[in-house]
């Protein structure tokens, strides 16, 4: 399959997943063989703090043709399961870079970054700036590496949005934006993407979120093991097939044109998914 035709018989891509959470220890073999069943060809698998970054390339190591790694520092650190979640800092950027810098050549993008402002996080305008200098310093990585930014933005939509263009970040995408359209589609001008999990069967704010986007500019997510079509539910990337539907749905198109155009925007965004896949 050529370059010119690798969108010719579609499949899926999760761009956004947390495979290496403890939620998926018992049956992550499962897991994977049933996204393959579902025509999931690939996987990319956030990192939200460092000590999460080796397990990320160790899954890479074991199931090279669907793991794909992203290595960042998420803005809310902490364990949500023992209440010690917190606003990211400055120190916890610790090596991060180094490290990044070091498996660069096996990563694909830089992620999962960005900022949280869900008021027990940013209790103050100072979390606020932290968190948006944290991004920056990640952002600024991600262009040295020449790598994609995978970005959260909860609650903070504009600002994330406006600190990306402030620092001229290209190539981005935004997970499961719960922003307003309006503010989505200034990230459009810029070229930027915005993934769709399973949960816009759930959400009215995403289905008007993907009514008022260009399908060229979405790319398909699960979030995995959050962001289920069923409230509470674990999440897991083959269920992108939901998300994928309902776009068809909204925008009134076939399923196949969905996935054949967004598997193209995903080779646009992330140009080295594009050669491993082909290779495959």
């Amino acid at each position: 399959m050529s370059g010119d035709d690798d969108s010719a018989v579609p499949y899926y891509v999760d761009v956004h997943c947390h495979l290496a959470t403890d939620a998926f220890d018992d049956d992550l073999p499962e897991v994977i063989a049933r996204a393959k069943e579902a025509n999931v060809r690939a996987a990319l698998v956030v990192a939200e703090d460092l000590s999460e970054f080796q397990k990320v390339l160790d899954l890479q190591e074991k199931y090279p043709d669907f793991v794909m790694p992203c290595l960042g520092i998420h803005p809310v650190q902490g364990d949500p399961f023992v209440g010690t979640q917190r606003s990211v800092n400055e120190d916890d950027l610790t090596g991060v870079c180094e490290f990044i810098e070091a498996h660069s050549d096996r990563i694909y993008a830089i992620g999962e970054v960005g900022l949280d402002f869900t008021p027990r996080f940013v209790p103050t305008s100072d979390d606020k700036d932290t968190q948006k200098e944290v991004l920056r310093k990640q952002i600024e990585l991600a262009k040295k590496l020449d790598l994609p930014l995978n970005v959260h933005s909860r609650s903070a939509g504009h600002h994330a949005i406006e600190t990306l263009r402030a620092h001229n970040a290209e190539k981005v995408v935004l997970h499961a934006f719960d922003g307003k359209p309006s503010y989505a589609l200034q990230g459009v001008k810029h070229g930027y993407y915005f993934s769709i999990p399973p949960s816009i069967a759930r959400s009215a704010q995403k289905q008007k979120l993907v009514k008022q986007l260009p399908l060229e500019s979405l790319l398909l997510e699960t979030d995995s093991p959050v962001l289920a079509a069923e409230e509470h539910a674990r999440n897991e990337p083959m269920n992108i097939t939901i998300a994928c539907q309902h776009i068809a749905d909204i925008k009134q198109i076939p399923r196949e044109t969905v996935m054949k155009v967004i598997l193209e925007n995903t080779f646009k965004l992330f140009p080295k998914l594009r050669n491993i896949l082909l290779k495959v």
